[in-house]
C-alpha cells in the first residue's frame, strides 16, 4: 500500500479515488464514523489531513478543525475542495498548515478537543509514532479525543501469513524503487495505551488490516 499511496500522492487528483479502491471502500465510511464523534464548537486537529475529506467532514459537525500534511499539493487539493461552492460557507471554520508530525511540539498544551488520523502513522517510523502520540497527548484537553483509522498488522497468525503473502509483490517493488517498506501498523492499540490513552472502541476489518480507533486522554 505504501508505494501505491506514494505513487497517488504525486498526482493528488487520484488520491481520493485511489484510496477508496486500494481500501475496498472502507476508507469512506471510517471517515464518517470518526466524523461522527465531532460536535460543534469543537477545536480538531486532522494530521496527515491529506485533500481534507476527513476535515471538511469534521466541520460540517460545525467544529473549528485544523489540517496538516506535509504534502504542499495535496493541501492545493484541500484549500480547492473548501472553497468550492459545495462547502465554501465551512471556510471561516478550516486552516490548512504545510507541517509534519515532527513540528507538533510547536502546537500549544491542552488546545484541541480531539484529533484525527486518516492513513497517518502507519507512514511514520516506531520513533515518530511515540513522539506523535505524546505531543497529541500534550496538545489535547484532558478527556480529548484520538481518532484514528489506517492500515494495521493482523493479530491472527493465519490471517497475519495472508496479508504478508498479498504483500509480497508490493513490499518488493517498494523496497527497489524507495529503498524503504511499508509500515502496517502493529500494536498500535498498545503504543497508545503507553502514551496515556484509554482506548474506548477498536474496530477492524474481517482479515484484521484495518483498525479504526477511539481513544480518550486520561491525563488529570
Amino acid at each position: 500500500m505504501y508505494i501505491l499511496m506514494k505513487i497517488l500522492e504525486s498526482s493528488p487528483k487520484r488520491y481520493d479515488r485511489g484510496i477508496a479502491l486500494l481500501t475496498m471502500g472502507k476508507i469512506d465510511p471510517a471517515y464518517d464514523r470518526i466524523a461522527a464523534n465531532i460536535s460543534g464548537g469543537m477545536r480538531i486537529l486532522d494530521i496527515g489531513c491529506g485533500t481534507g475529506l476527513l476535515t471538511i467532514r469534521a466541520a460540517e459537525k460545525g467544529a473549528t478543525v485544523k489540517g496538516i500534511d506535509i504534502n504542499p499539493e495535496m493541501l492545493e487539493i484541500a484549500e480547492e475542495r473548501i472553497n468550492s461552492k459545495a462547502v465554501e460557507k465551512l471556510k471561516g471554520n478550516v486552516e490548512f498548515c504545510e507541517m509534519g508530525t515532527a513540528e507538533l511540539d510547536a502546537e500549544k498544551e491542552n488546545s484541541y478537543d480531539a484529533v484525527m488520523s486518516g492513513l497517518c502513522f502507519s507512514e511514520l517510523s516506531p520513533d515518530e509514532i511515540r513522539f506523535t502520540l505524546k505531543q497529541l497527548r500534550r496538545i489535547l484537553k484532558p478527556g480529548g479525543l484520538l481518532l484514528v483509522a489506517d492500515e494495521t498488522m493482523p493479530e491472527n497468525i493465519f490471517k497475519r501469513l495472508l496479508y504478508r503473502i498479498m504483500r509480497i509483490p508490493l513490499l518488493l517493488i517498494t523496497y527497489i524503487l524507495t529503498g524503504t517498506i511499508t509500515r502496517a501498523l502493529a500494536g498500535f492499540p498498545a503504543e497508545v495505551k503507553a502514551a496515556g490513552f484509554t482506548a474506548e472502541n477498536i474496530r477492524t476489518n474481517k482479515l484484521g488490516n484495518f483498525m479504526e480507533l477511539t481513544a480518550r486522554n486520561q491525563k488529570g
